[in-house]
C-alpha cells in the first residue's frame, strides 16, 4: 500500500513538477516511474481515489491510515484541478491542507499596528517608521553567508540538546536569486540538506535567525531527518521517504518551522542573536527585534486574507498588494514579491500552510505540561508523522477551530 502511494505520487510529480519536493526511498521506485510513459492527470486523480478506498480496508494502524487517506485525498484534487475545472478555492484548501480557513479580523492587525507603534523610534507613518527600521536592520551581502552559517551552528547545538540529530547529518547553504520565495530547504536524502536562500531580498540581522530556523534546526531539516531516521529506517514505512508539496504534511511541517526558533531558543531569542551576531560584527538590538517580531507576527493572517482576495473574490492585483502593504506594512516590492507567490502555479495555495500552521502548532506547543520543555514537546511533533486532523483530535479541537497563540 506505502508502494503503491509513493509510485503515485512520483507519477504525479512528472505532471506536476515541484509537487515532490524530497525523495529519499528506494531509487529504484524513481527510476521506474522516470522510464514510464508520461502519466495523464485524470488517470492519475482516479487511481487516488482507489487507493483511498483500499486503504480504509487495508487494517493499517489508525495513524498510518489517516495519513495515507489525507495525503491521496491532496493529490486526488491536485490531478483533477490539471483537468478542470478548478473547484473553489476553499474547497481546494480543505483537499490540501486538511483544515478550514476563514478571513483573519482587521481589529487585530489594528492592534499589532497599535503595538507597533509604541515600539517603533521617531514619529509620523506607521509604514514609514516600520520601513526605516527595517533599513537600518539590512546586512551587507558580505556578511549574508557569515551570519547564516554563526546562527546555523549555535541552533544545530541547541537543538541536539533535547533532539537526537543522526551521526553524519549536514546542511549545505547556497545564495540565490529570482525565487518566488524567501528561502527553500532541499532534503537530499541520508541526513542532507541543501538550504537555498534568496539573495535577491534585502535580509535583516532580526528575521536571519528566524530563517536559519525555519529551513534547518530544528526546522525543516531537522523534520527530514528524524522521519527518515524513525519513520522510514525505524518503523520501515516507506511513505515518510516522500515528500509532497500542497499536502497535509506540509502544513504541520510549516507550523513546526514557523515556531523552530520559539522552541529552540524561547523567549529572549533576540538577545541571543545579538550575541551569536555580534561575533561577526553585526549589531542589532536584540529586545527590540523580537519585540517587534514577535507584534508583527500578528499579522500573518493578512497574507491568507491576501490569497482568498485573488483566488476567491477575483480582487485585482493590484487591490491585493496594496491590501498587503496596508496591514503588513511592506514595500510594494516585497508586496509584489508575496503576490508572485500567490500567483505560481504551484505554490498559488501555500500561504495556508504557514498561517494555520503556525496557529495549530502554536496550540500543540501551548498545551505542553507543567514543567515539560517547549522543545521536548516540539520534538513529540517532528516524530509523530500526524496529519492536521490527528493534531487538532489530540487537542480536542474543531477543524477550523485553531486559534492564535503565541508559543514564543
Amino acid at each position: 500500500m506505502a508502494r503503491e502511494y509513493v509510485l503515485l505520487g512520483l507519477r504525479c510529480g512528472r505532471v506536476l513538477p515541484g509537487l515532490v519536493d524530497a525523495f529519499s526511498g528506494d531509487p529504484s521506485w524513481r527510476s521506474a516511474v522516470a522510464s514510464g510513459p508520461l502519466p495523464a492527470p485524470g488517470e492519475l486523480a482516479e487511481r487516488a481515489a482507489r487507493l483511498r478506498g483500499e486503504v480504509a480496508s487495508a487494517g493499517l494502524p489508525a495513524r498510518r491510515a489517516d495519513f495515507l487517506d489525507r495525503q491521496l485525498a491532496a493529490l486526488e484534487c491536485a490531478m483533477r484541478r490539471l483537468v478542470g475545472p478548478a473547484p473553489p478555492f476553499r474547497t481546494e484548501l480543505r483537499a490540501y491542507f486538511d483544515t478550514e480557513v476563514e478571513w483573519g479580523e482587521p481589529d487585530d492587525y489594528r492592534a499589532a499596528h497599535a503595538e507597533l507603534a509604541g515600539l517603533l523610534p521617531g514619529g509620523g507613518p506607521l509604514a514609514a517608521r516600520m520601513a526605516a527600521y527595517r533599513k537600518r536592520e539590512e546586512l551587507p551581502r558580505a556578511l549574508l553567508g557569515p551570519a547564516v552559517q554563526a546562527l546555523s551552528g549555535a541552533l544545530r547545538a541547541l537543538t541536539g540538546r533535547t533532539v537526537e540529530l543522526p551521526a553524519g547529518e549536514t546542511v549545505y547553504y547556497e545564495l540565490a536569486g529570482d525565487r518566488p520565495w524567501s528561502g527553500f530547504n532541499h532534503y537530499l536524502g541520508g541526513y542532507r540538506s541543501k538550504v537555498v536562500v534568496n539573495a535577491d531580498m534585502a535580509r535583516r540581522a532580526s528575521t536571519l535567525p528566524h530563517l536559519v530556523a525555519h529551513e534547518a534546526y530544528p526546522g525543516h531539516h531537522t523534520e527530514r531527518c528524524r522521519r527518515e531516521l524513525v519513520q522510514v529506517r525505524g518503523a520501515g514505512w516507506p511513505e515518510h521517504g516522500l515528500f509532497l508539496v500542497n499536502t497535509p504534511e506540509c502544513l504541520v511541517s510549516e507550523g513546526l518551522a514557523e515556531l523552530g526558533l520559539a522552541a529552540a531558543v524561547g523567549p529572549g531569542w533576540g538577545r541571543w542573536a545579538q550575541g551569536v551576531l555580534a561575533e561577526l560584527g553585526i549589531r542589532m538590538d536584540g529586545e527590540l527585534a523580537e519585540r517587534v517580531e514577535l507584534a508583527a507576527a500578528r499579522l500573518m493572517p493578512a497574507r491568507q486574507d491576501a490569497a482568498l482576495m485573488l483566488h476567491e473574490s477575483g480582487a485585482d492585483p493590484d487591490e491585493v498588494v496594496a491590501y498587503l502593504r496596508r496591514w503588513l506594512l511592506v514595500s510594494e516590492a516585497r508586496a509584489v514579491q508575496m503576490l508572485r507567490f500567490m500567483r505560481h502555479p504551484l505554490w498559488r495555495a501555500y500561504t495556508t500552510t504557514y498561517v494555520e500552521g503556525h496557529r495549530l502548532v502554536g496550540r500543540w506547543l501551548a498545551a505542553a505540561a507543567p514543567g515539560e520543555p517547549v522543545l521536548a514537546r516540539y520534538a513529540t511533533l517532528l516524530d509523530g508523522a500526524l496529519t492536521p486532523s490527528a493534531v487538532r483530535a489530540a487537542l480536542a479541537i474543531p477543524a477550523g477551530g485553531d486559534t492564535d497563540v503565541n508559543a514564543g
